[in-house]
């Protein structure tokens, strides 16, 4: 893996910041957007979301560096798969959720 989660959390924190300004042009809002990495014995949970109300995003398996979708806060949903750490340039993490880019 040649990006860490952290690389992943801090691309993923400028992209929603980003995105945050774009649609809340007169708003402060986008300041409010934290990112947090909480390391697991075998996933990496990421959360987002304001520093007072953060919400369990992401999980990044930390064998294999797959990033996969949360169905409650600490269960991983292996149904919702964004690609690997490797790929996460491949991806728009903008949104909601991640979306493949189109090529």
């Amino acid at each position: 893996m040649t990006t860490t989660v952290e690389e992943f959390a801090a691309m993923l924190l400028a992209s929603r910041q980003e995105e945050l300004r774009h649609l809340y042009p007169t708003s402060d809002q986008w300041e409010w957007e934290r990112v947090n990495v909480k390391p697991g014995r075998v996933y990496t949970k990421v959360d987002v979301g304001p520093e007072h109300n953060m919400s369990g995003k992401y999980m990044v398996k930390n064998a294999t560096g797959v990033i996969y979708g949360v169905k409650g806060y600490g269960v991983v949903h292996k149904g919702h798969r964004y690609g690997t750490l490797d790929e996460v340039t491949s991806w728009d993490w903008s949104g909601y959720v991640g979306r493949r880019m189109s090529a």
